[in-house]
């Protein structure tokens, strides 16, 4: 389960929640950079052993290039989602979408600069398409910012759905972002800066 954040009615130490389960539509908080676009979802008609892999040239001792992006599942998602060390940042995208792949760079180097402040993963939709349809990813690629859901300690009377929240999903972008939007993003959702004009 997901909540989000409102940020339009932001107040200074009380921040309004919303329940959303994981296969509800959340809100878009800002429009996404339109020079790369973004693709509605729909799985391609070839089947999945078409995608690309990962080649290897010559010998088997080919050592992948490092990454600061981690590739999960998504049960490997919901087992981040129940031990927080830093807010998270999901890439859902496919390796058929153009957008996802000139974002990919971008998403790579905004990683890198918040290596060990925040956890950048991407989740590939075609071969996660239960946990693409509870998170209602619609369209690729879909950036989704997320911190720890921290129940109220003298909550009164608290709903079942709050108690088993996992997530606040600070934000949500359709479509392809540059670097410095990616950047502009985290440092707006996880340390206070201000709301970046996108």
């Amino acid at each position: 389960i997901l909540v989000e954040q409102n940020h339009l009615n932001h107040t200074m130490n009380s921040s309004l929640i919303l329940l959303v389960c994981l296969c509800s539509v959340s809100v878009q908080s800002f429009t996404p950079i339109s020079s790369f676009g973004a693709r509605r979802y729909s799985p391609p008609a070839t089947t999945p052993s078409s995608s690309p892999s990962t080649t290897t040239t010559g010998s088997s001792s080919t050592t992948s290039v490092w990454s600061a992006v981690q590739s999960v599942t998504g049960e490997e998602l919901e087992l981040m989602m129940d031990n927080w060390d830093t807010p998270l940042v999901l890439d859902a995208y496919a390796t058929w979408c153009g957008p996802c792949q000139l974002m990919a760079p971008e998403f790579e180097a905004a990683a890198k600069e918040y290596e060990g402040k925040v956890r950048f993963v991407k989740m590939d939709t075609d071969k996660e398409e239960l946990m693409a349809s509870r998170l209602n990813i619609m369209g690729l690629p879909t950036i989704m910012f997320l911190t720890e859901h921290k129940p109220e300690e003298e909550g009164d009377d608290d709903d079942d759905e709050s108690s088993q929240a996992k997530a606040v999903l600070k934000g949500r972008i359709e479509g392809a972002l540059r670097k410095e939007a990616i950047s502009a993003l985290c440092e707006h959702y996880f340390f206070d800066g201000p709301a970046p004009q996108l």
